[in-house]
Formats: C-alpha cells, structure tokens, sequence
C-alpha cells in the first residue's frame, strides 16, 4: 500500500466533500501508519466531531496519544472507544498500557483481565499485566502470566526477560540467569549484559 497515494487520495475526498467523516477516519490512519501521529490526531478529531458514535476514531486518537507519550489523554480516548463498544479487546488492551505508564498499575491489571476476557490467547495483554504484577511486588503472579505469553509465543524476548527480573526479585539467581541467557539467544541485547555482569 503507497500510503502517501492513498493520504492524497483521502484529501482530495475531502476537498469534494468536507463532511466525509470516512475520509477523515481514513487519512488519519493513513498518516498513523507512516508515523505522522501529530497529523493523524486532528484527522480523527474531524471525524469525531462529524460522526461522534465512531469509536475506531476514538480508539485510533488513543494510539497516536500514546505513540506520543500523552497517556492520560490516550487513556481518556481508549475509555470513550470502550464505551461505544464494550467488547473493544484492542481498546483495553492499550488503556492498560497507558494505565501501566502513568502508574496506575492496578486499574492496568483490571483492563488486562478484560482484554484477557476477551481475547485468551493474547501476548501483550499476559506480558502487560505481569509487568504490573511485577512492580506491585507480585512476583509469582508475574511468573505465572509470563509463562502463559511464553506459551503463546515461545521466542518472546520480553517474558523471558522479564521473567528472570521477576526470578531475581524471588532470589532465584539460577532461574533468572537461565531466562536472560534465553531471552538473549532470541536476540535481546540488555539481557547479553546482565547474563555477563550478574550470571
């Protein structure tokens, strides 16, 4: 897909027809999927503001907010995306990572069980909610939901990584160096150090 094309085509749609929500919905992806998450936004603001019932505009807002770094706002979106449509996975899913980074690790872990609800066999969701289980202190928890992502996706750098921190935070220094030496055979750089400097 020429992405560049398809945004010119979107603007020439408007230009014919300046109520189009479709178009604006349209080019705001466009323009999220180059990257262009400052353009994107006022795009899916348009066409919020011609058809407020589209919640993909909503939820689409939400990901370029936390693209760039504004999570409450992201979070604010991601709720009203839930709201027009309460089986959102995708939308919880994200509410808790903006949940998560602005350190509201508890309402993470309750949007995660919903995404989990909705979609069992979700990666991000189990390593999003260990990761908050993890820095509540709930570090069995946090094992538990890494091995399910592991199940899920065997070659996951992230659980193993994050599983031999969890490991580590237990004590357990052979369990965690054995999942850092992992998590660096499947290419994570961090873990190549820690596995030199603590293993």
């Amino acid at each position: 897909v020429n992405y560049l094309e398809a945004e010119a085509d979107f603007s020439k749609a408007i230009e014919l027809n300046p109520k189009f929500f479709q178009a604006y919905y349209n080019r705001g992806t466009m323009k999220e999927k180059i990257g262009n998450y400052r353009g994107a936004i006022p795009d899916f603001s348009k066409a919020i503001e011609l058809n407020p019932k589209l919640f993909q505009a909503y939820y689409n807002r939400g990901v370029s907010k936390l693209r760039l770094v504004n999570y409450l706002e992201a979070e604010a979106d991601f709720s009203k995306a839930i709201e027009l449509n309460p089986n959102f996975f995708q939308a919880y899913y994200n509410r808790g990572v903006a949940r998560y980074n602005l350190g509201n690790y508890r309402g993470a872990i309750v949007d995660s069980n919903k995404a989990l609800s909705i979609n069992p066999d979700s990666e991000e969701a189990y390593l999003n909610r260990g990761n908050a289980k993890d820095t509540l202190g709930n570090y069995q928890g946090a094992i538990a939901d890494y091995n399910k992502a592991l199940k899920i996706n065997p070659d996951s750098e992230e659980a193993y990584l994050n599983r031999g921190i969890a490991k580590e935070n237990l004590g357990d220094m052979k369990g965690a160096c054995a999942d850092w030496r992992k998590a660096s055979s499947v290419g994570d750089k961090n873990a190549s150090s820690w596995v030199e400097n603590q293993c």
